[in-house]
Parts: C-alpha cells; sequence; structure tokens
C-alpha cells in the first residue's frame, strides 16, 4: 500500500484496498515489533490495518483537545479523564493546547455519534475517546478524519480504518484469567460477571473466557450477569446469582474493577470465597489486607491512570507529528498476583477507596518501547512518569 492510498483513505474513507497488500503490510510491521509487542496481537480480536495517518499534517499550535466518554458512572471512567485533563493541562500550561473539553454520552451511541460531530464542528485539534460502541461511531470518525481531525480510542477499538485504537488484547485477557481459573481449580463451577453488554470490550474479554472454557471442560458456568462495571450493580447481581445457585461456586471471572464487592457479596451470603479474575483497585487491595481469608485474586492491572496516559501520549505524538504505522496499537496488561498483593497495596487504600486505583511502580509502557509503533518516533512532550501522581495523592 503506497503513502499516497493511505493517504485518501484517511481524507476520504472511502478507498478499498486490496485484502492482502493490507494484510502483508500489517504482518511485516507487527513481525518487527519488540517481542512483548508482537505477542499482542497473537489471536488479537480486533481489525489491524496500516495506519490511515501516515501523511497527516498536524494543525498549527495551540491545539484544541476534546474527549468523547461514553459513560462516567463509575470511578475507574472518572479516573481516566481526571488523569488525562492532568496531563493535557500540562500542554496547556506551556501554551501548546488552548484548551480542553469534555462530553459524556452516558451509554447512548446516538448522542456520543452528536457530540462527535459537534467537536468535529468546533474544529477540535484531536478527538480522543473511549467509544460506547465499537461500530456505531464510524461515520462520525470517518467525518472527523475528512475533516482532518484525529480520532483516538482507548479501552475498546473501534471498526473505522480512520481510527487510532490504543488499545488492549482484552480477548487474550479473558482466555488467561479463565486459564487461571482452570489452573488453579480445573473442576469449578464458575460465576461469570460481564460488563456493560455489547461494549467492544465485554464482547471481546468473552471470546477469550469462552475459548479457555472450550478447551477446560471441567469448568461450568453456574451463571452470567451484567454488573455493568459498576459496583453497586455487580454486587447486586451476584447476591441474586448466589442467592439463586445453592450448588457451590468456586471462581468468579469479572471483566472489571468490582472483585471487592464480589468478595464481600460472598461473605455476606456466607459462601467460601472464591477465587475471584478481574482488575486490581485500591478498595480491593484495602479488602484483601483487611480479610486476607475472603480473597482470593487472579487478574492483570487494567487501570484507569495507565489507560489515560497512553491515550495521552499517542494523541500528543500524532500531533507532534509522528507517524503511528498500524491502525490499533496493543499495549501489554501488567499481571498481578495474589502473592504479590502486597507490592502494589499503600495505606490509603481501604475496602472502601473505590476511587483509589493503584499506580504501577514502574512505567508498563516505557517510552522506547512506545517508540515501535511510530515511523519517526520522539519523546512524547509532557510526559514524565515519575510525575505521575502516587496512588495515595490528594
Amino acid at each position: 500500500m503506497t503513502s499516497l492510498i493511505r493517504g485518501l483513505l484517511a481524507a476520504t474513507a472511502l478507498v478499498s484496498i486490496p485484502f492482502a497488500a493490507r494484510a502483508a503490510d500489517v504482518k511485516s510491521v507487527i513481525d518487527g515489533l519488540p517481542a512483548d509487542l508482537k505477542a499482542q496481537y497473537d489471536g488479537a480480536p480486533q481489525k489491524v490495518l496500516p495506519s490511515a495517518w501516515d501523511n497527516f499534517t498536524p494543525p498549527a499550535k495551540p491545539w484544541k483537545w476534546c474527549h468523547s466518554e461514553s459513560y462516567q458512572g463509575n470511578p475507574w471512567r472518572v479516573s481516566v479523564t481526571k488523569e488525562l485533563k492532568r496531563l493535557v493541562d500540562g500542554l496547556i500550561a506551556d501554551g501548546t493546547v488552548s484548551s480542553f473539553e469534555v462530553s459524556d454520552s452516558n451509554n447512548d451511541p446516538s448522542q456520543q455519534i452528536n457530540q462527535i460531530r459537534a467537536f468535529i464542528d468546533k474544529k477540535c485539534s484531536i478527538i480522543t475517546s473511549i467509544p460506547g460502541s465499537a461500530t456505531a461511531l464510524d461515520d462520525a470518525v470517518d467525518a472527523a478524519a475528512k475533516a482532518g481531525i484525529p480520532f483516538i480510542t482507548a479501552a475498546g477499538s473501534i471498526t473505522s480504518p480512520n481510527a487510532i485504537n490504543v488499545d488492549s488484547n482484552y480477548a487474550r485477557w479473558g482466555y488467561d484469567m479463565m486459564t487461571a481459573i482452570a489452573k488453579a481449580k480445573p473442576d469449578s463451577s464458575v460465576l461469570v460477571v460481564e460488563g456493560i453488554a455489547g461494549h467492544p470490550i465485554v464482547v471481546q474479554e468473552k471470546q477469550g473466557a469462552d475459548k479457555a472454557l472450550a478447551e477446560n471442560k471441567g469448568l461450568k458456568v453456574a451463571r452470567t450477569v451484567n454488573g455493568n462495571w459498576t459496583a453497586n450493580v455487580t454486587k447486586t447481581v451476584v447476591l441474586q446469582a448466589i442467592a439463586t445457585n445453592p450448588a457451590p461456586i468456586d471462581a468468579v471471572w469479572t471483566t472489571g474493577s468490582e472483585s471487592r464487592v464480589v468478595a464481600e457479596a460472598f461473605a455476606e451470603a456466607g459462601r467460601p470465597a472464591p477465587l475471584i479474575t478481574g482488575s486490581i483497585t485500591g478498595d480491593a487491595l484495602g479488602y484483601w489486607k483487611a480479610n486476607p481469608d475472603k480473597y482470593r485474586f487472579e487478574g492483570h492491572a487494567v487501570l484507569p491512570g495507565w489507560t489515560a496516559q497512553t491515550l495521552f501520549r499517542v494523541g500528543e505524538r500524532m500531533l507532534d507529528g509522528q507517524k503511528p504505522k498500524l491502525n490499533t496499537l496493543l499495549i501489554p496488561i501488567p499481571p498481578v498476583h495474589t502473592a504479590e498483593l502486597d507490592k502494589w497495596y499503600k495505606d490509603c487504600m481501604t475496602p472502601d477507596a473505590v476511587s483509589v486505583f493503584p499506580v504501577p511502580p514502574t512505567d508498563p509502557m516505557p517510552e522506547d518501547v512506545l517508540d515501535a509503533y511510530f515511523s519517526n518516533p520522539a519523546p512524547t512532550k509532557g510526559w514524565d512518569y515519575s510525575k505521575v501522581p502516587d496512588a495515595c495523592a490528594k
């Protein structure tokens, strides 16, 4: 594929590139990545294409940074926006960015589409987003591309070839978590707690979990419920599932940050503590510290700060003129095991610290690793991992 064709794709979203040419180009890029990044593309459910932005000429400074959120109804999402704002505020302070504007569609794809089109009308320099649908936003994203506005997603890829998706292999994560349950208890009854029904990440995670279930015949699903990645919803549906399933439940496979309320639900119901997967949080670590016999965890750290930071870094690099090689940049998810919870715990983490999220001791995505995703890499302006606020910072 030539640079000219990909430039036209970015401008019109109408060019059709032969599959063989796209596949060869993508394979060449992936094969040239560092081993840790290359491994992320093994079995990835996202459609990976060459970047449509290799001819992008950034607008003049100062830039107008706009962020399209699909949901702000839980602490994780709020923390993403807070950290993104902190980082963009640093660029506002040095005059690189003029303003930072956020919209929230509250899980309504139609509303998010309208908000994106409003950002286009306002001539935003860039639109970052946590999308509410993998497909519904495509036309709006293509319209942004036609207007010369990069659209960069986090925590859920979309299918428009004009988007740059900063994502992770959530199918692999779902698979790894269910496999961890199988290794710990080969013959287990598993309660499956999904996030928001239909969300791209939920779909991908379930694909991975289903693959692991097919490979581990001893695992049986007791019930599948949706906790909407929200603590009170999760606790309610877990308590209901426990009440209607008197047989033992050995493990809970979750897709969010609500492992603490899952553990509480089992304790309140007088049921043995299950092995719980998911993403580690401050309140979960606080619950573990206070109740080490009631909390068993095997998962990863899908953290809001880390999500906002990678989104910001890719966005700033693009505005700085750097060219991403692919439309989907997969970021490894840091693993967290029960035996090392003490390394993640801080004194401010209590069972009710629902707005506290751990901070990895080192940058999970060092700059030299991120460089591999760009054809003309340079350090991210406004980025210094040593200045990331501590988990206990006010």
